[in-house]
């Protein structure tokens, strides 16, 4: 069994100097390649002087998460993909409980292990957490981590189980998976890609698990913070793209009268958060550039019955946005779900 953990870079010679390290220490026999797309650093004369050891692969320009993954996933071969971001630290024994797994369970197709805050390791980190979810109109949340509602660990998602998406800050995936389902959308460019493939590897008849003996410390928000108003578009578009894609077309009608309520609604809340019109844009265009792009999107054959049955039963079938808001329930654990 062949195992390749890869850790895309760009610009992020400091993350590598600093993370590096504890990936090679503590990754046994995997194979620990550095994807680089295209940085316009010096990460390439870094990594051959201080981390001789480490594979590379370099992308002719910045394709990137998703076609940057893809471009560099064509060269490798390997029975399991562990995707790494730069900006994590991994810990003694990461990779083989989860590895153990899936090799247990062949339905399971991509997993993630618990993702801690590399700031506070007694909290979990925002993307991803306990594990992904969906809500039934495609707003993502996690166990542990419910918009900004961050839950310290007190071990009360120590139970491996089935969930919706697994992070792209972890990801370890199947490579026949992987590559049956044709790896990311390039259309995404980053964020949310990991949703649509998850969802998509699902279709397929996989399933999704998180494994909780398996934990790693995540910075987060290293190559474009949160509150950057170009990762508002992205989020607020790619969502979008990803549900035209995956829902039915009459499905799709209904959340997407839903959303454009509330994706208004949310670009008045930044703006009267702020006065910053910046996000409020961002909101806008993507909807615009979605109506652009829709039409261009490949939509997937719908599931068959079964994995139908299957997706449902983990999609929370009420609106995230009402429990919180209305409803005051901040944590994971106080959903009726």
């Amino acid at each position: 069994m062949k195992i390749a953990v890869v850790i895309l870079n760009w610009n992020g010679k400091n993350f590598l100097r600093k993370f590096l390290p504890s990936v090679i220490r503590n990754s046994g026999e995997a194979e620990i390649i550095v994807a680089d797309n295209a940085s316009t650093d010096d990460t390439i004369e870094m990594l051959g002087r201080e981390f001789p050891g480490v594979t590379q692969i370099m992308n002719k320009k910045n394709f990137g998460f998703a076609g940057g993954y893809n471009e560099a996933l064509k060269n490798i071969e390997a029975d399991y993909f562990i995707l790494l971001n730069s900006d994590v630290e991994v810990t003694p024994g990461w990779i083989m409980p989860v590895i153990d797994m899936m090799e247990r369970d062949v339905s399971i197709a991509a997993a993630q292990p618990k993702i801690l805050s590399h700031a506070d390791p007694s909290s979990f980190e925002y993307a991803g957490a306990a594990g992904g979810f969906i809500d039934k109109y495609g707003y993502p949340f996690c166990r542990g981590r419910i918009f900004d509602s961050i839950e310290k660990d007190n071990g009360q998602y120590d139970d491996a189980r089935r969930i919706f998406w697994a992070t792209g800050a972890c990801m370890f995936v199947r490579s026949s998976a992987f590559r049956e389902a044709k790896g990311f959308d390039e259309t995404f460019f980053a964020h949310m890609e990991e949703i649509d493939l998850c969802w998509r590897l699902q279709k397929a008849g996989g399933t999704i698990w998180y494994c909780p003996q398996s934990s790693v410390n995540h910075v987060g928000g290293g190559t474009l913070h949160k509150s950057n108003p170009h990762k508002t578009y992205l989020n607020f578009r790619n969502n979008l793209l990803m549900l035209y894609k995956n829902l039915a077309p009459k499905e799709f009608k209904k959340v997407y009268r839903f959303r454009m309520t509330f994706d208004f609604l949310a670009a008045v809340k930044f703006f009267a958060g702020t006065g910053n019109l910046a996000d409020t844009r961002a909101v806008w265009r993507a909807h615009s550039d979605f109506s652009k792009m829709k039409n261009d999107l490949a939509r997937p054959s719908l599931e068959n019955e079964t994995a139908g049955k299957k997706i449902k039963e983990i999609i929370y079938p009420k609106s995230i946005l009402k429990t919180y808001y209305l409803e005051g329930k901040k944590f994971f654990s106080r959903l009726d779900f």
